[in-house]
């Protein structure tokens, strides 16, 4: 069976190039992901064109996800040379962007004195420091380094998430959203989400008009706002580096559970990302404990899973996009579709107040069953919000999905969902004409074989907002 956990791969100084990008197409990457943390806009433009035009020449689809900054607080730099915080030393804080040292750390937030308090605790770098607040004058904090450790660049400052007076999304977020929408991008992701309201705060279209907006929980509140976070959203990231500050460790995985549980009900795509493969940064192998993580989020029902400085700044990107490949599909392998479809059955899957949601669930349920029943080995799904192909993905049936429609950003944005390979279908016209326009493509490309039996779900005209045919259909032969 070929790999059906989807991967997002993190663009960086070290994959960049041409000729690694390529390669990490041919590795196995499905999104890019372009952090606007660092770097220009016009850089992540830039890169974001060589993506898509890399991706034509392999005759593969590659989404693009532009993962906006939000209120994320960094030190000022420590310089290219990695420098060593001792545990139980001393370390003043002070607002500033223009150099960290071992004994002053410079915050580039102008709130730092106002928002913490003695006794709050701060995460640096995604928890490789911990501070605690001993002394908040008003010029500075003074903290004891409660667990030590080497820091570079410019690393991150969690701030409880409950203390910052910083609303999402930033103005400097809305600048580069607007910069990317002009480009057509097929995802956004949004950090730092407290609350539903952050995402409708966003000037975009719902998607495919606009980009498909990825909610990331990363903060208590966004777990206590959870299903309105996901009704609101188009995709959700459980991004365990911030959410892991937020709440005790041991609860990580039991949230990340739930989380991606909440996103499979309400038909959502759900990404799991942070610290995957981390020490692939310089080996050139993961350890045991990665894999295990990489296997357990594909059987947990993750869509997606994301390399973050693997390939962003790692020693060798191709290689780890095409280990993480080889560890999703193995699990893959292994995943017990049965017993998902019977755990399926206790989730609410039918909204009978949104009868457009409820005809597509009723019939993605009865394509699921006809599908196990009838041993179908293919899928296809004609879509033109992608609605249709997602929610047929929440089943994770056995047989391959083929995800059709004719708005080539709906294509772009299936690159995220699970078991699904994007196809542009250039027909919209009656449902016999997609139809056959679809079973034609798929026979073409090899997909399926004249004679096989297959399932077709599609609307009943272009821009019906719900599934309301199913159809078996034999695959006629070449004319």
């Amino acid at each position: 069976m070929a790999r059906r956990t989807k991967i997002i791969a993190t663009i960086g100084p070290a994959s960049e190039a041409e000729s690694t990008l390529r390669d990490l197409v041919r590795a196995g990457m499905d999104v890019a992901r372009l952090g606007l943390a660092h770097g220009t806009h016009d850089e992540a433009a830039q890169r974001m064109a060589a993506i898509r035009r890399i991706a034509a020449e392999e005759g593969r689809p590659v989404g693009i996800l532009v993962d906006l900054p939000g209120p994320k607080v960094r030190a000022a730099t420590f310089g290219e040379q990695s420098v060593s915080i001792v545990e139980n030393s001393e370390i003043r804080l002070t607002v500033g962007r223009t150099r960290s040292t071992v004994e002053v750390m410079e915050v580039d937030y102008d709130g730092l004195l106002s928002d913490v308090v003695e006794g709050d605790r701060l995460s640096i770098g995604d928890g490789r420091v911990i501070l605690e607040v001993s002394e908040a004058d008003d010029d500075q904090l003074v903290a004891r380094v409660m667990h030590g450790g080497v820091l570079s660049g410019r690393p991150g400052v969690h701030i409880p998430s409950d203390r910052l007076s910083i609303t999402t999304p930033t103005s400097e977020d809305l600048v580069a959203l607007e910069h990317f929408l002009e480009l057509d991008v097929d995802m956004v992701a949004v950090s730092f989400v407290r609350s539903a309201d952050d995402l409708r705060r966003l000037p975009v279209e719902p998607h495919p008009a606009g980009p498909l907006v990825v909610a990331k929980i990363e903060t208590r509140a966004a777990v206590d706002d959870l299903q309105a976070i996901i009704g609101a959203s188009g995709a959700v990231m459980v991004a365990r580096g911030d959410l892991g500050n937020e709440c005790r460790l041991e609860e990580l995985p039991i949230l990340q559970k739930e989380i991606i549980r909440e996103c499979i009900a309400l038909g959502r795509p759900a990404i799991t990302a942070t610290q995957m493969l981390e020490t692939m940064i310089t080996n050139p192998e993961p350890t045991r404990a990665e894999v295990s993580d990489v296997a357990n989020a594909v059987w947990d029902g993750s869509s997606a899973v994301m390399l973050s400085g693997e390939t962003a700044i790692g020693s060798d990107p191709a290689n780890v996009v095409a280990t993480m490949s080889r560890i999703a599909e193995r699990a893959d392998d292994e995943f017990d579709h049965r017993s998902w479809a019977a755990e399926l059955s206790d989730l609410r899957l039918t909204d009978r107040e949104e009868p457009d949601s409820a005809i597509t669930d009723a019939m993605t349920m009865a394509a699921a069953r006809a599908i196990s029943e009838l041993h179908i080995k293919t899928v296809l799904c004609i879509s033109g919000s992608g609605f249709t192909v997602r929610s047929m993905a929440r089943f994770r049936p056995e047989a391959r999905i083929l995800g059709f429609s004719a708005d080539k950003r709906t294509v772009g944005q299936l690159t995220l969902s699970w078991g699904t390979e994007p196809i542009h279908l250039p027909e919209d016209g009656s449902i016999e004409a997609r139809v056959e326009s679809a079973v034609r493509a798929a026979r073409e490309t090899g997909h399926v074989q004249p004679g096989e039996l297959v399932g077709v779900l599609a609307g009943t005209n272009v821009r019906s907002r719900s599934t309301n045919v199913l159809r078996l259909e034999l695959v006629p032969p070449v004319a």
